[in-house]
């Protein structure tokens, strides 16, 4: 038996562009966004009367996922497999995701969220209202999540790294800020799925897609410094561009931002 499913709209922003970028749930996002349903399908008499709900379930598709895994590593730090059906991971026999977010507001096709754990560009295939009474049940057993350490976390930034994102993201880079909350914030570093380097007994290194975070692997994590990931060769003119962000890093190495030592 097969089933065909089309979106019915889009996330359109608010949300980061990598699986990187992707809180690891929704409670652990602080962001707004907002979902574009298609036009021309009546769409705006089917959002009537949502708008008196605080909270709204999302059927979405994991449109980045190619493959399933019947066990994944959580990001709980530990090293023991769960069987997906067991977890959240997005790597699911069907890339179907369910999230529970806050709905601020509704004007005509374009729903606006907060605090979501969906990429940009996610295919939107539902939604439906959250009603405590039915949905929540704070007292249920958590299973071997019981068991599991805490992975949600502060993320500190010196002055100088939060400038450093700042300004990657003012001249058309990516939310680096937003990137190392969910990559150390979320989940406990983890050399075996992340390009992390360790530089001494205190300081690490941790790649996101061609940017580098300096940080201290205290249980506070702090970002010490950003630095491009290219090598002086690889950022001369002549030198081959696949991602087409070399000028940006050619123009931060001359900003001025500390290095990482």
């Amino acid at each position: 038996m097969e089933f065909r499913f089309e979106p019915i709209g889009f996330v359109k922003s608010g949300g980061g562009t990598y699986p990187q970028e992707a809180p690891r749930q929704a409670a652990f996002a602080s962001n707004e966004g907002v979902i574009e349903l298609l036009p021309g399908r009546n769409f705006e008499q089917a959002l009537e009367d949502l708008a008196g709900f605080e909270r709204i379930w999302l059927v979405f598709v994991f449109d980045r996922n190619r493959n399933w895994k019947p066990k994944v590593l959580p990001p709980d730090g530990s090293s023991r497999k769960r069987g997906v059906f067991a977890t959240r991971s997005p790597h699911r026999p069907n890339p179907v995701g369910l999230s529970a977010v806050e709905l601020l507001r509704i004007e005509g096709r374009s729903v606006h969220i907060r605090n979501f754990d969906l990429l940009d560009g996610t295919p939107i295939l539902d939604i439906k209202p959250y009603i405590p009474e039915a949905d929540a049940f704070p007292a249920s057993r958590p299973g071997w999540r019981g068991e599991a350490a805490q992975t949600l976390r502060e993320v500190l930034f010196t002055p100088e790294a939060a400038g450093a994102a700042e300004w990657i993201l003012a001249h058309g880079g990516p939310d680096l800020a937003n990137a190392a909350r969910v990559q150390l914030g979320t989940r406990m570093p983890d050399p075996e799925r992340q390009r992390l380097v360790r530089v001494d007994e205190r300081r690490a290194m941790l790649a996101f897609r061609t940017w580098r975070f300096l940080f201290e692997t205290a249980e506070t994590p702090r970002v010490l410094a950003i630095a491009s990931g290219y090598t002086a060769g690889e950022l001369r003119p002549e030198a081959p561009d696949p991602y087409g962000d070399k000028a940006l890093h050619r123009l931060y190495q001359k900003s001025g931002f500390p290095k990482p030592s």
